[in-house]
Order: structure tokens, then sequence, then C-alpha cells
């Protein structure tokens, strides 16, 4: 049996390896002055932090937990900026370091309804009362993307209680998403009560008007697996819930990467789109942290993703948000994690050129 996971291990890895080599060619910090912006040409914003994990977690037939180490481990948890034209090709600002030294994970960062931008992260909100109100996120603000205002660290799973009345353990990857018909927030968010965010996960969700006060946390999409890393989209009155199905070991094979359900109504029920790839997925393994645009330069859609486990980002395009090809041709900035996509201003964007223009 040792042999068999061992074969298995080897297997994933190096394809998730090969995958992402091919689809992203990820090099050193490029000096922003070849980043050119043309008259009426849209700019987009990748926010993101940088990560190369330690190890790469496996479980073999007996359930038990191994970790397999991974060469060149690094972590850089605060938020980075990169931009692009044409959402395959991104040129990370400040040389591909930090524009804000706050510590935080998965930064979603988008502009409200009222031109503020606000952020939500993983990490980097601390409380005194956490045994009390159980794990927190990071909820920040800024009115131009280079001041930022740390607004508090937001307990959402406070009211949320397991069967044996325990707190949940992790609040991951949260974002929030503005519901134009109700005029509120829905904060939405993978949280569980086990030893382990990836263990039996589920997406939850709470809603607000002022961000002061939030409604208690209800299970947003339970599928049969765990699921982590949920991103939401709105297209011709149709929700589409982008999410990482997060299983793997001997008895369910390799199966870490990103599927999508749909709804029509933003709080579900989801139904599971069955996608072309590994039984029912839409991204090759394993990969997370999707988020989806517009394609800048054909009508269509691009999803993002990293190849956490092989230090790789890359691309998929759709016509429809449900059939994704992989784009072959795609730059992101070395060892980028977890990005979210944002339309900016032209004029935003030649602000933040300006205050974080490379210097090589």
């Amino acid at each position: 049996m040792r042999f068999t996971l061992l074969i298995i291990l080897v297997f994933s890895f190096t394809g998730a390896l090969a995958q992402a080599k091919k689809a992203s060619a990820s090099k050193d910090a490029e000096s922003t002055d070849s980043f050119k912006i043309e008259k009426g040409q849209q700019v987009w914003m990748m926010t993101y932090f940088r990560q190369r994990y330690p190890t790469r977690i496996e479980i073999d037939a007996q359930g038990k937990t191994i970790e397999v180490p991974l060469p060149n481990p690094m972590q850089v948890e605060s938020l980075h900026l990169a931009l692009s034209t044409d959402g395959r090709h991104w040129t990370p600002l400040n040389n591909n370091q930090p524009i804000w030294e706050q510590q935080m994970r998965d930064p979603y960062v988008r502009r409200g309804p009222d031109g503020l931008w606000r952020l939500l992260a993983t990490g980097g909100g601390k409380r005194n009362d956490r045994e009390q109100v159980g794990p927190s996120c990071l909820y920040a603000t800024s009115k131009d993307l280079i001041h930022w205002q740390v607004e508090g660290a937001l307990p959402l799973m406070k009211d949320a209680r397991n069967e044996a009345n325990a707190l949940a353990r992790n609040i991951w990857a949260p974002e929030w998403f503005y519901d134009a018909i109700n005029q509120e927030y829905m904060l939405f968010w993978s949280s569980s009560f086990e030893d382990a965010g990836w263990k039996k996960s589920r997406l939850y969700y709470c809603k607000t008007r002022d961000w002061k006060t939030f409604t208690p946390a209800k299970v947003l999409f339970a599928p049969s697996y765990s699921v982590i890393d949920g991103t939401l989209l709105e297209h011709k009155k149709t929700y589409y819930l982008y999410h990482k199905e997060e299983e793997f070991g001997v008895k369910t094979g390799e199966r870490r990467a990103i599927r999508v359900a749909t709804a029509k109504n933003l709080e579900g029920p989801y139904t599971i789109q069955k996608g072309h790839l590994n039984k029912g997925q839409i991204a090759p393994v394993i990969t997370e942290g999707p988020t989806v645009m517009k394609d800048p330069i054909k009508t269509g859609w691009l999803l993002l993703y990293d190849f956490p486990m092989a230090n790789g980002f890359g691309a998929s395009y759709s016509p429809d948000l449900l059939n994704w090809k992989i784009e072959e041709n795609v730059s992101f900035p070395p060892d980028a994690r977890h990005s979210t996509v944002s339309l900016l201003t032209p004029e935003e964007a030649k602000d933040l050129l300006a205050a974080y223009s490379n210097k090589n």
C-alpha cells in the first residue's frame, strides 16, 4: 500500500508541476516602465499574497496524514498588487513586494457601490476574546488603494456552533458580494469545526448594511465534498459560485481543484455543474483561489487560479462561464497566491504606477 501511495503522490505532484510550468511563465519582477496604457484601454488590478508551501499534505489508506516536504518554502503574508491590460500577463508593482505590511492571507479587494475599496482577508484580525467568539477575519478600507485603514477583526462565526457546542476553528478566504436588489452586502467564507481547516469544510455567509452589525452565520453551500475558496459572480440573473473541492488521498484520489455551482437566488440553493476535467472539475489539479473576470481581449471570461503545491499560476478561458479551456500564453507575479481581480479607472492605474513603480 505504501508503494501505491508513493505512486499516487508522485503522479499528482508531477502532474500539477507540469501544468503549473506550462500555464505560468513566472519570472522576476519586470520594470513597470514596460507597462504601457494606451488611450481608452482598460486596466485590471490583481491583489494577492505570496507563498511557497513548506509541505504538501496527503492521506494514506488508513487515514493517516502525511506531510511531504517541498523545496524553498517562503511566505510574505501581506497585500501585493499587479496590473494587466489583457488578463493574461501581469506586471507586479513595487518589485513584487508588499504595498502594505499588514499581515493577511487571501486578500479580497473590491470597490463598493459607495466608491470605497473594501478588503477582507484571512488572518490579520487579532482579538483577545477568541475563546468566546471564535476566529476572526481582517476588514480594512481604502479610498485610493494606497492608504489603508484597518476597520476591525470580524468574528463572523461567533453565533455558529457544532453538535458538541464547539466554535469553528477557522475563517478562510472571506469575500463580500453586494446585493443590489436588497441593497446589502453578503459576506461569505469557509469554516470547519475539525482539527484542520480543510477537513469537512463548508461555505458560510452573513449579511450587513453598515459593516457594523452582521446577521448570524448560515450555511451557504454544503456539497458532499469538503469545500473552501468560494467566489461569486452574477451574470444574466444567474449566480456562479466557483470554489475548490478539497478532497484528496488514497480513498478519494487527487481532487483538489476548482468546480462551479449555480443558482437563481444569491442565497441558493446552488447546483453543482459538471466540468470536463477530473470527473466534474473545471481546472487542473492541484489548484485553488479562483477568481473570474471578463476577458479584456475577446468576448468571454477568464478564470484565474494558483497551483499552491507547484508555485505556479494559471488561467482558463470560457465563452459561457461553464466550459473552460486552459490558456497557454500567460505570466503572473512570482509566488503569487489567491488573487482577486478588479477593473480600475485610468487615473487609479496611473496613480498606482506612480506610487509603486519597479526600479530594477
